[in-house]
């Protein structure tokens, strides 16, 4: 073989494999929130009382959306990615499972979505990624 066809070829397989480090193929106009590296883009939100808030996760690692027991408005239902009821449970089923959606994780190209009905200001963050700083809010207003 050539050296110029050898390398041609090299580099196709390169960027091939590549491809699915770069990021998912998720269109931004699929969600409200991003899920890139170690952040929530944007990180803070605004959103009337009865709006649905998608976050997609347009990075190539899987992340959470997990609110902080203590950081939604009294009354306020919950939310977690996998559907738990708190985040004692959120972070015991990641714990559990990590990496996996029975943990609540969601993968590159996959989103998660939850409707606000109080008005106020909800904490949020993703498990793995919480050392690094990926936490964000939703702020509902009336």
């Amino acid at each position: 073989m050539k050296r110029r066809t050898f390398l041609a070829t090299a580099t196709g397989v390169g960027a091939g494999a590549l491809a699915g480090c770069v990021g998912s193929s998720l269109p931004a106009s699929d969600y409200d929130v991003g899920m890139q590296h170690h952040s929530f883009q944007p990180a803070d939100v605004e959103v009337s009382v009865g709006e649905t808030v998608v976050w997609g996760n347009s990075g190539s690692r899987g992340h959470t959306v997990t609110a902080y027991g203590d950081g939604i408005p009294d009354g306020a239902t919950y939310f977690a990615s996998g559907d738990f009821e708190s985040e004692e449970a959120a972070r015991n089923a990641y714990r559990n499972n990590p990496g996996s959606s029975a943990g609540g994780n969601i993968a590159p190209g996959e989103t998660y979505e939850h409707t606000f009905e109080v008005p106020g200001t909800y904490a949020y963050v993703c498990i793995p990624h919480e050392p690094q700083g990926m936490d964000g809010t939703v702020t509902v207003v009336e």
